[in-house]
């Protein structure tokens, strides 16, 4: 009964406690932070306990490849936040994507994609995908017609993120997740821009959800990480199956430093969002402006959507500039705090040129078609102090119209 009562008053925590407590695992030591089980293998009290681990006939570790005690905490405390059953950590954010796909389909599948994605995430629904007979179809993902037109006999899966990388357009989640329900097919979504305190996609319907814990998670541009979340049954056996045979683990010292970077999310998160939001602002009355992207301001075409489905505006904004490529470039240069780099979500704010940079690979056409232009500007918020951040830019527009 006892343990019971625990359990249900742990349900009960909010995300800020689930954060700093969740899924903690310590040694006979007692250690008050979580510890690092660096360790590749582990031993047993006999032959027998061996071949009973082995078996599934005794929980137990047998090799980090599998599971690791660092990794468990970590996925324990994700799948809190999250409201998922079960949980994977992964080397990377793209190893948790392309495992969510490639486990669950096979040769003469069919995916239906979101078009505006990360290049990565393009090029393995595009490209790796087709290798392995497995068809998609791209469409525009804020069309829900053409989500439903695009279902074949064979579509196995959804895939998409939202808000999108670079220019923040959103998917309907709940009413996509709905016709996928429909087609027999799962639904995945990449949930890195919105973060997991600013969006719930399982809430929302989603079957899985997967995230660069590089991105927030870790929210201080140190480790590689990824995870996957959703159904026991899913992650327990499709995914853990793939993961352990084809090896791209999340290493022990890296869910460690996630863990550590779980702690401070919701701080860091509601800071984040909060100079975002200042800074779509100040942009929007810039007349070196052409046009803001941000989904917490009133003049986001989906703002209603993104009222319904996000509890703010997220930590990401993005901009066109008058002027083109030669404009961007000298905006870009001229930042003394935001500093150029193609990661994103770090303390530290910084400034991307998606088409030269995260999407040079695709053709001008297909960028076009994104609405991602030789004029766009990809800023990731930090942690600095909102009004030197304004300053920044500003001081950078104004040196950069001269």
């Amino acid at each position: 009964m006892a343990a019971k009562d625990e359990k249900t008053r742990r349900a009960a925590w909010q995300p800020a406690t689930q954060l700093v407590h969740e899924g903690t695992l310590r040694s006979s030591f007692g250690e008050t932070s979580e510890a690092i089980f660096v360790n590749s293998g582990y031993v047993y009290d006999s032959a027998e306990q061996a071949e009973a681990r082995f078996r599934g006939d005794e929980d137990g570790y047998v090799y980090s490849r599998y599971a690791n005690p660092t990794v468990s905490m970590f996925e324990a405390r994700m799948c809190a936040l999250e409201g998922a059953e079960a949980a994977r950590g992964t080397a990377s954010g793209m190893a948790a994507v392309a495992a969510s796909l490639l486990c669950h389909l096979k040769a003469g599948d069919h995916v239906v994609s979101a078009r505006a994605l990360f290049g990565s995430c393009r090029y393995v629904v595009e490209d790796l995908l087709p290798r392995y007979g497995i068809t998609s179809t791209l469409i525009d993902g804020r069309d829900l017609a053409a989500w439903e037109a695009a279902v074949q006999s064979n579509t196995r899966a959804f895939f998409f993120e939202t808000p999108t990388n670079p220019v923040l357009e959103l998917v309907d989640i709940e009413a996509v997740t709905a016709i996928a329900r429909k087609a027999g097919a799962l639904t995945i979504v990449d949930n890195v821009f919105a973060t997991p305190l600013g969006q719930r996609p399982i809430a929302l319907g989603a079957d899985i959800v997967v995230y660069s814990a590089t991105k927030h998670i870790d929210g201080q541009g140190r480790c590689l990480g990824g995870v996957v979340l959703g159904p026991a049954e899913f992650i327990d056996e499709s995914l853990h199956t793939f993961l352990k045979h084809t090896g791209p683990s999340l290493s022990p010292f890296n869910a460690w430093v996630m863990l550590k970077g779980l702690e401070t999310l919701p701080l860091r998160v509601a800071r984040h969002n909060e100079t975002a939001a200042k800074i779509a602002d100040f942009l929007g009355e810039r007349h070196e402006v052409a046009r803001v992207f941000y989904p917490g301001r009133g003049d986001h075409p989906q703002h209603e959507l993104a009222k319904r489905q996000m509890k703010d505006g997220g930590p990401m904004v993005a901009f066109e500039v008058k002027g083109g490529k030669a404009a961007a470039f000298e905006i870009m240069n001229a930042l003394e705090i935001f500093r150029i780099s193609n990661n994103l979500g770090d303390a530290k704010s910084l400034a991307t040129h998606p088409a030269t940079t995260t999407h040079q690979r695709l053709t001008d056409e297909t960028r076009a078609e994104l609405g991602i232009f030789d004029n766009t500007v990809r800023l990731s918020i930090g942690l600095e102090d909102a009004g030197d951040l304004g300053a920044d830019l500003d001081q950078a527009l104004t040196s950069a119209k001269g």
